[in-house]
């Protein structure tokens, strides 16, 4: 009897806490944290305590299962999965399809959120980029992540991009004023240039680059192209976009059109009946 006035005594003190963080995630760890700054009962263990919370609170559990781990987080009141998926990797940022939706390019709802973390520093590759190799890598079907979760009906994908220091990221702000770490505009349309299967595919791509005009500086894109340093030719692939949407200047085609053309290059992996460019030497899915 004594413990269960103890918590009704901490208990307004609790919901005043949660209350004023209402939408964040908590992991167990959080929870823990905050558990000893109230005077509960010595027989209520953390788990005891947040069982207790989750029949008598608003307080809810979300799991989330991945391949080879469990992530659990606890939040007052409505979840929010942008939030969620950020508590799971606190310094990655949205990209690709997400990254199109937050900058409206695409009128899609995208029911998988894509969050990139990037991997650690990588010595420069010394092997000579030849046609052959291209060719062969490019025949074969394009990499997939499958460390993703479902949530609420939406999924959690989980990508580990190569190192670039966070260059062209930046921030934007959701409906409940929360700060979201996402591509900027130029770097998403590059990203999703690289890796089209990660925003929908090749002609959801060229409506979101159909839609960026007016909005992106084509300079800046190639500026940052260069400093993303990638070893393939994207280049070829931007050009061809810009080309492609039919909405854009020729001084922004010639952005890219200046560079060098110096191998044939791919769209996206594993085409069938390709069609090809000249003017940017480049295989294409039919009817793009």
């Amino acid at each position: 009897m004594a413990g269960k006035k103890k918590i009704e005594r901490a208990l307004p003190a609790i919901k005043a806490f949660f209350s004023e963080r209402s939408g964040i995630p908590f992991s167990f760890k959080d929870i823990s944290q905050a558990y000893h700054d109230w005077d509960l009962p010595q027989s209520m263990t953390i788990r005891r305590f947040i069982a207790y919370l989750l029949a008598e609170t608003p307080l809810t559990k979300t799991t989330m299962e991945f391949p080879h781990r469990k992530e659990t987080r606890y939040t007052w009141g409505e979840v929010d999965v942008f939030q969620l998926a950020r508590s799971i990797r606190p310094r990655g940022y949205f990209s690709h399809y997400t990254a199109m939706s937050l900058h409206d390019l695409t009128d899609q709802i995208p029911s998988t959120l894509y969050l990139n973390t990037e991997q650690s520093p990588k010595p420069p590759s010394q092997t000579p980029l030849a046609q052959g190799r291209i060719d062969a890598a490019f025949q074969r079907k394009p990499r997939l992540t499958s460390n993703k979760a479902t949530c609420g009906g939406r999924t959690i994908c989980l990508l580990n991009g190569k190192c670039t220091n966070q260059q062209g990221v930046t921030s934007l702000q959701d409906a409940k004023g929360n700060s979201l770490p996402v591509t900027g505009l130029e770097r998403t349309l590059i990203d999703i240039a690289v890796r089209p299967f990660n925003a929908g595919g090749v002609f959801e791509v060229l409506r979101a680059y159909k839609a960026a005009k007016g909005l992106v500086d084509v300079q800046a894109m190639e500026t940052l192209l260069r400093k993303l340093d990638y070893v393939y030719p994207y280049h070829q692939v931007i050009g061809f976009y810009l080309d492609r949407a039919g909405v854009y200047t020729q001084a922004d085609l010639d952005v890219f059109r200046g560079l060098p053309r110096e191998f044939d290059f791919y769209l996206t992996y594993g085409i069938k009946n390709p069609s090809y460019s000249d003017s940017w030497r480049l295989f294409f899915p039919e009817g793009l």
